[in-house]
């Protein structure tokens, strides 16, 4: 049984606790938040106990811990934990700033563990299931990647304002995915991107509508698309263009009917939030990460891959304030 401690009693806190208290091998030990209501509230409807992060860190029959905290506090707590000998995963990203991630990442390593990054949608079935068709060959070799990723509404102002901007608060999911499915980082980064939502995201200095260029080094191009607000759901497509075919992965609906009539063809929307559509691949994220730390394997989505990701946001917030390419290298 990993007994694991949750660092973090926000909205994904609660949905990390759903999946470690839904898995036969793991346990929720110990929820912290630094408002303390917040982990009693969280850790009581999961027959849990409320306690301090550095309790946690230095309890030895806490096993690992999930750090669901805010940004600005998951390098020194990856550093704190690993340090503690606890097995980790963090919410992505490592850090809003990439020295500070690349930091964080020499000290893990010093350490002599590994962290594995929540790159939840690595795990999504229909994703997934576009990887392994893409690596038994049904496609021939990638040529060219399309990924939509449309909120369905836009953020709190007050959240813009702490979150690093769209392409390291947003597209870094989508950034880590082209990664898996490409096989690796490109390189160079084009990006533009606009206020086109509110205009008080522009007020401070971000984005909400965004498109992302990744060119490869044998000639592979890649395409992202964000948007803060799409009126119709929650929209999230990828299309990878093949020598021998496509695969693609449509969006998950509210329910498979289609009416036909003299009026038209209809069907239902994109469900509306990342919590409804992505709440399996959660659930299968914790299976691996349990299973990798319980059998000593490689974790699927690790460190590395985060500091890379955000090495592509600050190459694409560059390129965007530029006006020019920018060469993944030089970042």
């Amino acid at each position: 049984m990993l007994r694991t401690g949750l660092l973090g009693a926000g909205r994904i806190g609660h949905v990390h606790a759903k999946a470690i208290t839904g898995h036969a091998a793991s346990e929720l030990t110990a929820v912290s938040d630094y408002v303390p209501e917040a982990a009693e509230k969280l850790a009581a409807e999961y027959g849990s106990t409320a306690r301090t992060t550095d309790e946690i860190l230095a309890d030895p029959q806490i096993d690992a811990v999930l750090i669901a905290t805010s940004t600005d506090t998951h390098s020194d707590l990856i550093e704190a934990a690993t340090a503690a000998g606890k097995a980790v995963l963090c919410e992505k990203p490592v850090d809003l700033s990439l020295d500070r991630a690349r930091a964080c990442q020499a000290k893990v390593k010093e350490s002599g563990r590994d962290v594995m990054l929540g790159f939840n949608r690595r795990f999504d079935p229909s994703f997934n299931a576009l990887k392994q068709a893409l690596d038994a060959g049904e496609i021939g070799k990638p040529e060219m990647l399309a990924v939509t990723s449309f909120d369905p509404a836009l953020p709190p102002v007050e959240y813009i304002k702490v979150s690093g901007g769209l392409f390291r608060d947003m597209m870094i999911h989508d950034f880590d995915i082209a990664n898996f499915l490409m096989g690796e980082p490109p390189v160079t980064i084009s990006a533009v991107g606009s206020s086109l939502v509110d205009p008080a995201i522009g007020a401070e200095g971000d984005v909400d509508t965004a498109a992302v260029t990744l060119s490869y080094a044998d000639g592979r191009i890649a395409v992202i698309r964000n948007s803060r607000r799409a009126a119709y759901g929650y929209d999230q497509r990828i299309e990878l263009l093949g020598s021998k075919g496509m695969l693609q992965a449509e969006n998950m609906v509210e329910n498979t009917v289609v009416k036909s009539n003299a009026d038209g063809v209809t069907a239902a929307k994109p469900m509306h939030f990342f919590l409804e559509r992505y709440m399996p691949a959660y659930r299968i994220e914790w299976d691996a990460f349990v299973t990798a730390v319980t059998n000593g394997t490689p974790f699927p989505a690790t460190l590395a891959d985060g500091v890379t990701a955000l090495a592509m946001a600050e190459a694409a917030t560059r390129s965007r304030a530029s006006g020019a390419p920018v060469a993944l290298s030089d970042v």
